[in-house]
């Protein structure tokens, strides 16, 4: 079977209703949420979880306190924060597969990622030095910032390497991807070796990935990040769509792509950058969910980038829950999860691409 004729059985083959999907999603997100309510150190029964919530309505215990205390101090905050980041990594990645055109594009595998996260570590060195311990305040908020702008910048020279005339090169665009992320770790590497011990913690939360800093003020601020990004991102859906049939065809039909361009850029860049500067550098959610998706709900970004959101924040919940709870009372860096599910995935997204494209 040739590729265009496979791509023609995909498109005819029937897709669920965009309300449906989303529904199924939100279920799913609602019942993973709440397994990890109830999963910790200090664990929480499904029984007592009504309670611990404030939905009962009987008069609180000693019990009943010590668990509101848990849930509402540490692990809600902990679960939402891992919500939204997932929901940013993996809408990231699902508008860089578009603005690419490239199933393999994602945040995190091409350095996008590391780029943020070599602008955090170089925030956590040196704007100590600069702004003082009186102003040292400023610095979780300097160092949002600094992802950001680290992100931006790897994202705009990847895109500048990657396409010419209108088209991606995967091999270039891989390469390219690998040539950034090494320059970043070579960074990190020297912020590593100038750190103090202090420092040095910091970086290596950053590298490895982790929500043990999750709080209330990090949740509220990356679900003010992701709403603004959601909203955009359906506006600018339908373009994707044009996108990917080629620039050419996209200019014709009266999308300004150089625009288009330059929304996405900054929105990858944002999403990005504010996932890294909260939870470290987590790879391979913004390749694997988008790809699992269009396999069952079909190219049409109008419905890819919300489900995209909605998955993402499953997978991370999830692999949080288990994070925290595999090698307890000790936790794991959630970022060596995902790259556990994450690579096999992607090798096998490659050998896949290999066989349609034939020898």
């Amino acid at each position: 079977m040739s590729v265009v004729t496979l791509r023609r059985s995909r498109a005819g083959a029937p897709r669920p209703p965009a309300g449906l999907t989303l529904a199924v999603l939100g279920i799913v997100l609602i019942a993973a949420m709440a397994l990890a309510m109830t999963v910790g150190a200090a664990g929480i029964p499904l029984s007592r979880l009504p309670a611990a919530l404030g939905l009962s309505g009987a008069a609180a215990d000693p019990i009943t306190t010590r668990d509101q205390l848990v849930l509402w101090s540490i692990r809600m905050p902990r679960i939402l924060t891992a919500a939204i980041v997932g929901s940013l990594l993996a809408a990231a990645g699902a508008l860089m597969q578009g603005l690419f055109r490239n199933p393999l594009a994602d945040p995190a595998l091409v350095g996008v990622a590391s780029g943020g996260a070599f602008g955090a570590a170089a925030s956590i060195v040196f704007l100590e030095h600069v702004l003082g311990p009186h102003l040292r305040g400023l610095q979780d908020y300097l160092l949002a910032f600094a992802a950001f702008g680290g992100s931006l910048v790897t994202t705009i020279v990847l895109y500048r390497i990657a396409s010419r005339s209108g088209r991606t090169s995967i091999a270039l665009f891989l390469l390219a991807g690998l040539a950034i992320a090494a320059i970043a770790n070579a960074g990190l590497g020297v912020l590593v070796f100038v750190a103090d011990d202090r420092q040095l913690r910091d970086i290596t939360f950053w590298m490895l990935g982790s929500l043990s800093g999750a709080n209330w003020a990090k949740t509220a601020s990356t679900a003010t990040v992701l709403l603004i990004a959601l909203l955009v991102l359906q506006r600018i859906a339908g373009r994707l769509d044009l996108l990917v049939l080629g620039e050419t065809e996209a200019f014709h039909s009266g999308v300004d792509v150089e625009r288009l361009k330059r929304i996405s850029i900054i929105l990858v860049s944002a999403m990005a950058g504010v996932a890294v500067a909260v939870t470290g550098v987590v790879g391979f959610v913004g390749i694997v969910v988008p790809h699992l998706l269009r396999l069952v709900i079909g190219p049409s970004h109008r419905l890819l980038l919300p489900a995209s959101a909605c998955l993402g924040a499953v997978m991370l919940v999830v692999a949080d829950t288990v994070a925290r709870t595999i090698v307890a009372p000790a936790e794991m860096p959630i970022g060596i999860l995902t790259a556990a599910i994450g690579a096999p995935f992607f090798l096998a997204i490659l050998l896949r691409q290999r066989k349609l494209v034939g020898p």
